[in-house]
Parts: C-alpha cells; structure tokens; sequence
C-alpha cells in the first residue's frame, strides 16, 4: 500500500466563543443586582474603569422652604393653639417604637452577660458566638480558636460548653449529630434507642433502613419508627428562627411599565447599577516608552470598553424584548389576568429579531413593575389553548376562571365537574373536546403533586383548583 502526504486548503466557518463573548452572555441574563455586584468587582480590578459622577438637581428651592414653614406654622396652631374642647388629643401609639427581633447574636450575647465566667472565658464565648453561622454552627476548629485567641484548648472547650448550654438548644454544636445530642440532653432523652440512633447511625435513618435498624437492636419496626419519628422532629437548625429583618431581600425590578395618557412605556432600570466611564488620566501612559506599561493599559482599556459596551447591548436588549411583550400583553395590561394570552420565546424572537435561546437570557431571573403588579418576565410565557373561533386563552387564565367558579358557587349545592365544563364551554371558551381533555388530566396531574389528594384527585380534579390559590 503506497502512503502519500499532500496539503489540502479547505475553507469552515464556525462561531468561536470568545471571552469577550462569553461574558457579554452572562452580562445579559444578570438580574439588576447581580449586575451591580459585577460592576463593582470590575470596578475594584480595572484601574481604567471609573463611576461616572451623577449631579444631582437642587432640592432645597424656595419654594421647597415656604411650603416647609407653612407645614410647620399649621402644625403649632394646630398643637398649640385649638381651643375646641370635644377632640380629644390623641396618644402616641408605643407600639410603634418596638424594637426588632433580636438576632441569634444579640440572643446569646445577653444570656452571656447574665452568666458568672471570668474574663478570660467570656472573651472565648464572645469570638465563639460571632463565629456562629446563620444555622446555629460553630464551623472553626477549636486548635484555630486557641491560637488565635492565646489561651489551651482546654479553655476554649469550657467556653464553647457554656455557650451550648445556652439558648436554643443545640447551639454552637459542631455537626449535626452533636446537634441532636444537645437537644436531648436538655429534653432529658439521650438514652435507650434515641441515643444509639443519633450516634451511630444517622447514615442509615437517612436512607431509610429501618428494617435493618430493628434487626441490629433485636427490637419492632414499630419502635424503631418511634425513634425515628422522635429525632426528626428535633430542630437541625437552631440559628435558623433567629433570622434577622435584614436579610429580607426584597426584588428589585429590572424594567419598568407605566403608562401614560393611554400608552404603555417601557424604562429599563439603571437606576442601582452605576454608570461607567473610561478614566482619562491613563491616557497619557499610552504615549510613554514604557512598552510593560502600554500592553497592561491597552489590555484594561479593551476590556472596560467591552464591558461599557455589553452593558449598552443588555439594555438594548432588554428593552426591545420587554417592548414586545408589552404589546402583545396589552389585554392583560388593560383588562387584566382574565385576558392573559399564551405566548412563547419564539414569538417575542421573531418579533425583536434574535435568537431564541437570547430571549431566554434576556427573561432570565428579571422582574418587570406594571400597573398591574410586579411579575417576573416568565410569568408571561405560558401555554394555553384556542377555540374555534381563533380566540387564545393562557393556562393561567383557565385556572383563573375557574377559581372564581368555585369560589362564586352556592356552597350547599357545588358545581359538578361537568357543570364547570359545561359553563366554559358555552359562555366562555367553547373547547374542543380534546383540548378540554388536556385541561383536565393537566389540572389533575398538577394536583397529584400531593400524595393526600390523590383520593380525592381522581374523584373531583377541579375542586382541588381551590387550594392551588
């Protein structure tokens, strides 16, 4: 056989995933928060990248003074200066100034100082309880505490002993299994199968090997369940019901629709996310001879453009994504969740002129304000089914519809399934037959979700669409 070697041209094309690429992706399906999360990292690692200052209008106008003066003149008359016997002067409602909840530290911080320990040791409790995490958990090893705190390891475990006897059970323990074991103790139930369950096996109560577990003891699947049932409803978590307020996080909506004078607007919310510019200064290092110094400024200069630029095209983006949806919800907008129409990503591509999987980004984790609420983008992609006529209805307004069915319903007399269909059919939707089959064995599978319906799931699917709400 004769071997030869030639040399062939031969001509692809094909998308290569830069990394500028890549991260004008991932800029896209950021939410508002995580984007400014970015920004700011960006911002701490590119010397090229600065806060473009935003100068703020004059509040304090004249007229903001007179009318202030105003208020404040009104207000003394009104205090000071009304002779009318019959209005009683209303007290001040303390309840208004409680405090807020206490935080897991501020729990354990009060109990601490109400406890007799030396100085020492109430040092050692103190780096103990703010070592904590949110669940309660003493995560660092007790040698790394002893150093970093001067003192034997001796101590450090007479002070994690007091702080575990505080309040709730199971505090500061280690892991889960001494977790447990705190709280029996101060249930005075560490003893017999409990505490043969708890510590040595845990593994096997996770995955479910009771058999096993009665064999081993010699003793009933019955007491073994018992046990079981006793552990399970310990608490995990002991740090977890002393959650602060201030780790509510509350949404922040990407875009914004109002509407004006008939005419729905749509505004993409830049208002958390700084704006950015290239720094000047840096300018002139690029006409130095420092050639080290031009190839790290020229790097940094592209990557803040590109930056700057992937956020111009997220917006854009977003905008003409939002736009679209707006116009084909503005039934919705207008009249309401009764006027909801199926839609998909396809549609809104075709409309805006993108891809379909760039639509998908774009909705991504987003939250849009309208005049009918807050709703996440997804909300509006939902399926749904046509009459004969042509009409659409989304599968969110099928369940709406028939909610407000039921909850209209004499209750001494309630619709049967089929009066339901039969009122939908003739002064709503007018179904196919295989369409209203769909309804039906969906609204069904939605509620086999819990095991206590099933029963009752299979005699009457749509009574069940009332705990759905």
């Amino acid at each position: 056989m004769r071997m030869e070697f030639d040399l062939k041209l031969q001509q692809t094309q094909k998308l290569i995933m830069t990394p500028e690429l890549k991260q004008a992706i991932e800029i896209l399906q950021l939410n508002s928060l995580e984007l400014n999360a970015l920004i700011e990292q960006e911002l701490e690692t590119n010397p090229l990248l600065e806060k473009e200052e935003v100068i703020e209008e004059d509040i304090y106008e004249s007229n903001d003074f007179t009318e202030l003066a105003k208020y404040i003149r009104e207000t003394e008359e009104r205090m000071y200066y009304d002779d009318s016997d019959d209005e009683e002067i209303e007290e001040v409602n303390y309840e208004n100034f409680v405090s807020t909840k206490p935080s897991l530290t501020d729990h354990l911080l009060f109990q601490l100082h109400i406890t007799p320990v030396s100085p020492k040791i109430q040092k050692i409790c103190e780096y103990i309880i703010f070592s904590l995490s949110p669940s309660g958990y003493l995560r660092e090893d007790i040698k790394d505490i002893a150093e970093i705190l001067e003192c034997t390891e001796e101590e450090v475990l007479e002070g994690l002993s007091i702080v575990q006897s505080f309040d709730p059970p199971g505090i500061a323990a280690r892991n889960l299994q001494e977790c447990l074991k705190l709280q029996l103790l101060a249930q005075d139930s560490y003893k017999g199968i409990v505490k043969e369950l708890v510590d040595y096996h845990l593994e096997e109560i996770a995955e479910g090997k009771y058999s096993y577990l009665a064999k081993l003891y010699n003793i009933s699947l019955k007491e073994v369940q018992q046990a079981v049932d006793f552990i399970k409803k310990l608490n995990p978590k002991p740090g977890s019901s002393f959650s602060s307020t201030a780790d509510v996080r509350y949404i922040v909506p990407d875009v914004e629709v109002i509407k004006r004078e008939g005419e729905y607007f749509v505004i993409v919310n830049d208002s958390v996310t700084p704006k950015l510019k290239i720094n000047n200064y840096y300018h002139s290092i690029l006409n130095s001879h420092d050639e080290e110094a031009k190839k790290y400024i020229n790097s940094k200069l592209q990557s803040a453009m590109w930056l700057i630029k992937s956020l111009e095209s997220r917006k854009e983006t977003l905008y003409k994504v939002v736009k679209a949806i707006v116009e084909l919800q503005r039934d919705f907008l207008d009249k309401g969740i009764n006027y909801l129409k199926p839609m998909t990503q396809k549609q809104i591509a075709d409309i805006v002129g993108i891809h379909e999987s760039t639509v998908s980004r774009a909705i991504n984790g987003k939250y849009v304000a309208t005049p009918r609420g807050l709703f996440e983008l997804k909300f509006f992609f939902q399926s749904g089914i046509s009459n004969k006529n042509g009409n659409e209805f989304s599968a969110e307004t099928i369940k709406n519809l028939i909610k407000k069915l039921i909850e209209e319903e004499d209750p001494t007399n309630p619709l049967s399934d089929q009066k339901i269909a039969d009122i939908l059919k003739e002064k709503i939707l007018i179904f196919q037959e295989e369409q209203w089959q769909n309804i039906e064995r969906n609204a069904t599978f939605l509620l086999l979700s819990k095991e206590e319906d099933i029963k009752w799931a299979c005699k009457c699917p749509f009574r069940l669409l009332k705990k759905l709400y």
